[in-house]
Formats: C-alpha cells, structure tokens, sequence
C-alpha cells in the first residue's frame, strides 16, 4: 500500500497541510503514524477530502459532513453510490438555502439600488427597536412564522 505525506497529500488535493490536520482533528480523515511519529495517508484520503471540499462548497458544516461520513461502513471513502444517497439526504436542506438566498436577494435589490440612506423610510429599518418582539437576528430577512405584518 502507498502511503502519501502529510505534505504531498495537501498538494494533490489542493489544500494546506493545516486543513488536513484540522480535518484529521475533526475525525474527517485518518493517518498512520511513522516509527518517528509522522503522518501518513491513504491514497483514498484524497478522495475523502474531494469529498469534504465539495461538500463544503455546497454549504454543509464540517459536522453534517463529519456525520454523513460517520454513516460509511469502516470509516471508508465515499463510493459513487454513497455521494448519490447522501446528496438525496441533503436535497431538502439545499433547496431550503437556496430558497432562502433567492428571499433574500429579491428583497434586498430595490435597497441596494436606491441610494436613500434614509432610516426613516428605508423598509429595512428598525426604529426604536419594534423588532425585537420578533425575536433575535435579522427578522426582517429570515423566514417568518408569525404572519402579523411589519410595519415600519
């Protein structure tokens, strides 16, 4: 079995040396230790990061892609099959985001354009704070349970 460096491991995958540490410390990858304590890694560990790289690019967290690899038998790099179960899974997630960055750039692009820089007419604004009974965070961009309109 061919065993890669920490570093030429980074350079065929195209990441830093840190990234596979910080990978290999969230439990995404795994090496073998050398007599003098070096890191080595299995040819398939380049797959494992494509895989964790990809993921990140769709939005998934280092957790949901720890846990979707935690569902592999052995710890086993993902085969084309599991990439098709696991992006059926995270399906209903990504349409959310999606949906949710579409809310948000429509409901941001007639802002950006105006040029107003007025808080008292801006539909953005918050006076005197009215919004905190909505809760936390940007309520007026996120997704809302409560139909009671806002007015400002």
């Amino acid at each position: 079995m061919s065993l890669l460096t920490i570093g030429h491991l980074a350079e065929r995958a195209g990441v830093a040396p840190s990234a596979i540490r910080f990978y290999e410390a969230k439990g995404l990858v795994s090496s073998v230790r050398t007599a003098g304590n070096q890191r080595r890694y299995e040819q398939s560990s380049l797959r494992r990061i494509a895989f964790i790289r990809t993921a990140q690019r769709v939005g998934l967290s280092l957790e949901e892609i720890g846990a979707a690899l935690a569902t592999l038998p052995d710890g086993r790099t993902p085969t084309k099959a599991d990439w098709q179960r696991l992006s059926r899974a995270w399906r209903p997630r990504l349409d959310e985001q999606i949906r949710r960055i579409e809310e948000l750039r429509d409901r941001l692009d007639g802002c950006i354009g105006c040029g107003c820089l007025s808080l008292r007419t801006c539909a953005l604004s918050n006076p005197d704070d009215e919004m905190a009974e909505l809760g936390s965070g940007p309520v007026l961009l996120e997704a809302r349970s409560d139909p009671r309109p806002i007015v400002s």
